[in-house]
């Protein structure tokens, strides 16, 4: 293996001169990385202590006190690391990005214990290996280790990083009781919503602090509103008529200079103003019992519980242009330079207002055990095990849609963030224009379990150099399943001739006010929209069968075994400088069984594979203050879990045919690393990092068009009433473009970066007031080169006014969510009382999808986020605090084309304001 050989020149190190570096922060043992501070600059310090003693890359976040983190989210403290980037979901932060790499390449372990966490985006539950941080409320956890780098020690699975998250443990507090409280209120300007945010523990430990118990508490409540546009991309096509030429002599098209300019430019498929509201209520509690009865033996249990509901409800007034171009007729158009319909007045025009409302709910639980033993004096074993389980559930997810038919409907993109949409002169707020022509409910849910067990020894050979092993079992299952209530109104009911749904009524209808969404004067801003329980009952939603959905329903069961041997040192002999470090290899078998649904049938695939993982990490101390780091290690991470399926789906709204591949290969790299620290003064930091990848194995989307008939799927499967049955079936439009979406091993990656950190206390230069204040800042700048496939654009239409598209070719893109710039700036004061910090946080754009529709590529504009706190004690028990995010009221900005953006969607969530007490006795 290319790190073997790398490695091999760490055996030539005389043993004589090896030590065991007794202070690294070790992942697997994070009761001994808690450390009880008070206050900013202190957890700052505590922070910086374990980063320089760390044997590997690593950086952490220390909690300011008990119960007290330094952001409210975990995610977005971790966004103040070097190299981590954030991606947010109502607001708040969500996911992480390491160094370039999705949530998916980062392992995330609570309490030593390898757990998945998801919750729900905009589309649905996070169905893959990425770990959702809003789950949790942030005054559950003590500390944050980021290992940036590999050990054999440390669990395999990471292309980016491995993230552990730690509770606090009681033997780490004050004899006697601790009690800690605190109570604030949330405003979120947008919504107008204030909300409570509260968080206890209580801890006991007895004088000889050999036992302990300790339990916390935390609960929130509070409303968000994700105001603005939306288009679900652009596309080609064909309509009826422009500008009175028409385009078609029944079914068939008709070229003409005004039918091709118009049908092959890129039109909104869906666009629309509407308002999402988030009502979000979470619940978590700790509990720890730790019992030392002798200096050697020390027993620890610990436990996490996490309920995270949330009520999403969407209000839309939209035009549905997708699938219904030939019946809508064109005047007054624009096009710009890059090919985009970006004004036009549109007649005939299937006008739709929409409600949509999820309830969801996830529920996470761990129990972890560890028992710590020395054996002898050089011989110390520990054995760890636990569980946890988190159920993502959305027994809720309905729609209900009110058609019309509207003549004089304009839009002008000219502004893509901010787009005119305008119903013209008939309005859209009159319930006898509208029929109730469609309704849907989807539940859904989805479970992730782990079982771990592990034993792990460590053996002192001699002064400075000891060795450590272990085995590993663990066991990883996954399961989701889907249901549909879907139809449209004639397609569950009798409907005269002429009738396409139930007329509407102010019974089950309401009027709905768009608000502030970042609209320009001249804008549509009110709609009816259906009253959602009326409308359900109206046409007896919930009480029709829930039928199971087999292209959702899958499964996958990994079995994981084991085990490492590492050898650590620290010397002063080499070239008369302290040389620490690590070097040894990681082995595991994966047993992989995937479960899904082909053409009705159940299909389960098993599979195995092993990798075998060396890893070192070598560090020189060219002086007590200054040191050279260096990394090698092969690394990998599992395919993703929707990909792994045999069977697939069918999006027929979308026109969409989706399916997975159990035999993908796991992403595999060569992870470089180098890095050099100085700490050049007190709780001072300057440091820059290198980093690179070459990611050999890589499994990649693939996108291509085609017809249904080449799906070989049987038509019988298609709902009746929904766009693709009545394309295929009825016969509207037999040869409407299908987007397939499948994974395929890629050719490989490559990926190179360098962070640059600064944390300056200026107590190191400065006296008196200015002695008080502090800077922490970093930048991050990332490149790689992936090779993708893709459609293009057509530059024809065929016999039926659909979009041939172009040749397949290769575009070199960075990886998804790989942002190339980042950076991260915080000013802190500190004195006796108070305490104040302003922090700001900046992403560069990125692609995160490969997009549809003959799209190349789609992704997130740039974001600027700024963050502050502002806290005062009265006593040195009572404090006061003062809190906002997002004081800028930053939109989010989504785009579909690369190098020439379309808008997606165009977002704002206003500013929270958080004030309140803590008591601490």
């Amino acid at each position: 293996m290319k790190v073997a050989l790398l490695l091999g020149g760490a055996a030539l190190v005389p043993q004589s001169a090896w030590a065991q570096d007794a202070t690294g922060v070790d992942g697997a043992a994070p009761e001994e990385n808690v450390i009880v501070v008070t206050g900013y600059r202190e957890s700052l310090n505590a922070a910086i202590a374990q980063k320089r003693n760390s044997a590997s890359q690593v950086d952490v976040i220390v909690a300011e006190d008990i119960a007290k983190f330094p952001d409210t989210n975990l995610a977005e403290s971790l966004q103040r690391i070097p190299g981590i980037s954030i991606q947010k979901d109502a607001g708040e932060g969500r996911a992480i990005t390491v160094r370039g790499l999705g949530a998916q390449f980062t392992r995330v372990r609570v309490n030593g214990m390898e757990a998945i966490a998801t919750s729900t985006d905009g589309a649905s539950a996070n169905r893959d290996r990425g770990f959702d941080f809003n789950v949790f409320a942030s005054e559950l956890f003590n500390s944050i280790v980021v290992h940036k780098t590999a050990e054999a020690s440390l669990d395999e699975g990471s292309l980016g990083a491995v993230v552990d998250l730690n509770t606090g443990n009681p033997l780490a507090y004050d004899p006697g009781f601790n009690v800690v409280a605190s109570a604030q209120a949330r405003y979120n300007d947008l919504s107008k919503d204030v909300g409570p945010r509260l968080a206890g523990l209580v801890s006991w430990t007895n004088i000889d602090q050999t036992f302990g118990v300790a339990a916390s508490l935390a609960y929130s409540k509070y409303d968000t509103f994700e105001l603005g546009n939306n288009t679900v991309r652009w596309a080609q096509g064909a309509f009826r008529s422009v500008n009175g030429t028409s385009c078609f002599t029944g079914s068939t098209y008709v070229p003409s200079a005004l039918c091709n300019q118009v049908g092959l430019a890129f039109h909104p498929r869906i666009p629309r103003y509407g308002l999402v509201a988030h009502d979000r209520e979470r619940l978590g509690a700790t509990g720890s019992v730790q019992w030392a009865p002798t200096d050697r033996t020390k027993l620890s249990i610990d436990g996490l519980y996490s309920n995270f509901k949330e009520t999403r409800d969407e209000f839309w007034g939209e035009i549905l242009v997708r699938s219904n171009e030939r019946t809508i007729d064109v005047t007054n158009f624009a096009i710009d330079s890059n090919n985009n319909l970006v004004s036009a007045t549109l007649n005939n025009a299937y006008l739709r207002t929409e409600r949509y409302s999820r309830e969801s709910e996830t529920k996470f639980w761990q129990v972890s055990a560890r028992l710590d033993q020395e054996v002898t004096d050089t011989l110390s074993l520990t054995l760890r095990g636990g569980k946890s389980r988190s159920d993502a559930d959305i027994p809720v997810e309905t729609t209900i849609l009110f058609d019309d038919r509207i003549n004089g409907y304009t839009f002008d993109y000219t502004n893509m963030a901010s787009p005119k949409l305008n119903f013209g002169p008939g309005g859209a707020s009159t319930p006898s224009q509208f029929e109730l022509a469609e309704f849907r409910d989807r539940p859904s849910f989805l479970t992730n379990k782990f079982e771990t067990v592990g034993l792990d020894a460590e053996w002192d050979i001699a002064d400075g150099f000891n060795v450590t092993a272990g085995a590993i079992y663990r066991r990883y299952d996954y399961d989701t399943e889907g249901f549909r209530r879907d139809s449209t109104y004639c397609g569950a009911f009798t409907c005269a001739p002429g009738q396409t749904g139930l007329p509407v009524t102010d019974a089950i209808s309401e009027i709905f006010n768009l608000g502030d969404a970042g609209q320009p004067s001249g804008n549509s801003n009110s709609w009816l929209v259906p009253l959602l329980g009326p409308a359900a009952d109206a046409v007896g939603l919930y009480q029709r069968p829930a039928v199971s959905q087999t292209g959702e329903n899958r499964s996958v069961t990994e079995k994981t075994k084991g085990g490492y041997l590492q050898f650590n040192f620290d010397t002063y002999d080499l070239l008369g400088i302290r040389v620490t470090g690590n070097v040894g290899s990681r082995y595991v078998r994966t047993e992989q069984s995937s479960t899904g649904f082909n053409s009705g049938s159940e299909v389960t695939v098993e599979r195995s594979y092993d990798d075998w993982l060396p890893s070192g990490n070598l560090n020189l101390f060219l002086t007590d203050n200054l040191i050279l780091r260096g990394a090698v290690a092969e690394v990998m991470t599992r395919p993703s879990l929707g990909n792994l399926t045999p069977g697939g789906s069918v999006d027929q709204f979308n026109f969409r045919i989706t399916s997975g591949n159990p035999f993908l290969d796991p992403f595999r790299a060569v992870a470089y690393d180098a890095a050099l620290e100085w700490y050049f003064a007190p709780g001072a930091l300057a440091s820059v990092a290198l980093f690179k990848k070459d990611i050999s194995s890589f499994p990649l989307s693939s996108s291509f068009q085609g017809t249904y008939a080449q799906s070989g799927l049987p038509t019988s499967i298609l709902t009746p009433g929904t766009p693709l049955h009545n394309a295929i079936v009825v016969g509207t439009n037999p040869s409407v473009p299908i987007e397939f979406r499948t994974s395929v091993n890629g050719p490989g990656a490559n990926l190179k970066g360098v962070e640059v950190s600064l944390q300056l206390p200026f107590d190191t230069f400065a006296s008196g007031f200015l002695s008080r204040f502090g800077v922490l800042g970093n930048v991050t700048f990332v490149d790689s080169d992936v090779d993708y496939t893709l459609a293009t654009p057509a530059s024809a239409l065929n016999g039926s006014g659909n979009p041939v598209s172009g040749p397949a070719t290769i575009f070199t893109r960075p990886l998804l969510d790989l942002a190339k710039k980042a950076a991260n700036g915080t000013l802190y004061y500190e004195d006796e009382k108070f305490s104040a910090r302003v922090s700001v946080a900046y992403r560069d754009g990125y692609l995160d999808s490969t997009s549809g529709n003959l799209n190349i590529f789609e992704g997130y504009a740039s974001t600027v986020n700024v963050d502050a706190s502002i806290r005062y004690k009265l006593t040195r028990q009572v404090e006061l605090s003062l809190e906002g995010t997002n004081l800028t009221d930053e939109y989010r900005e989504r785009f579909v084309n690369d190098p020439s953006p379309r808008g997606y969607e165009n977002n704002h969530f206003g500013r929270v304001i958080m004030a309140g007490v803590r008591v601490k006795i």
